[in-house]
């Protein structure tokens, strides 16, 4: 992974990630619209990620939310892109889409511009597992590689910290 996109905490985020699907012999897909990939490439370039990474979609275009992630079009045309909700069915109809144990999904703005009337460093992002399903919101200031870095290592956090609390019977 190229020093220039994200930072060696993200990198650690990323390779503590990894380890704690390895441990649990569990998978995890991805979903990302306005990391576009970077979420995926992370994770990826951790050593042994193959064993537990199945994949993702890159769903940049709200209609691809539908197509490649299974977000309904009902939801992305009353909540919006950027929504719990969408964050939620991104997340889920990932893990319907490829088999994974796992699924996390970033949804928001990186900016400059608006979108759907919300600010750049808004962010949802869905996690799902085995026992549900789950968003939060984030707000991150700064620029669009600032916005996209943190909302990668808060996915990255966010399904770690899901993962260790349902395999602790905690979930």
């Amino acid at each position: 992974m190229s020093d220039d996109l994200v930072g060696p905490a993200t990198l650690i985020e990323a390779a503590t990630l990894v380890e704690a699907l390895r441990v649990r012999g569990i998978t995890l897909a991805t979903s990302e619209s306005l990391t576009g990939g970077l979420l995926g490439a992370v994770i990826t370039s951790v050593p042994g990620a193959s064993a537990v990474y199945v994949g993702g979609a890159i769903v940049y275009a709200t209609r691809m939310k539908a197509v490649l992630s299974g977000a309904s079009p009902q939801t992305l045309a009353t909540e919006g892109a950027v929504s719990r909700a969408t964050a939620c069915e991104l997340a889920a109809g990932i893990v319907e889409r490829t088999g994974a144990d796992w699924g996390v999904a970033t949804t928001g703005v990186a900016g400059p511009d608006l979108q759907e009337g919300h600010p750049a460093g808004t962010v949802w992002i869905g996690v799902s597992g085995p026992d549900g399903t789950s968003a939060e919101q984030r707000f991150f200031p700064g620029g669009r590689a600032v916005v996209r870095e943190q909302t990668v290592l808060a996915a990255m956090a966010l399904a770690r910290s899901a993962i260790v609390r349902d395999s602790s019977g905690d979930g």
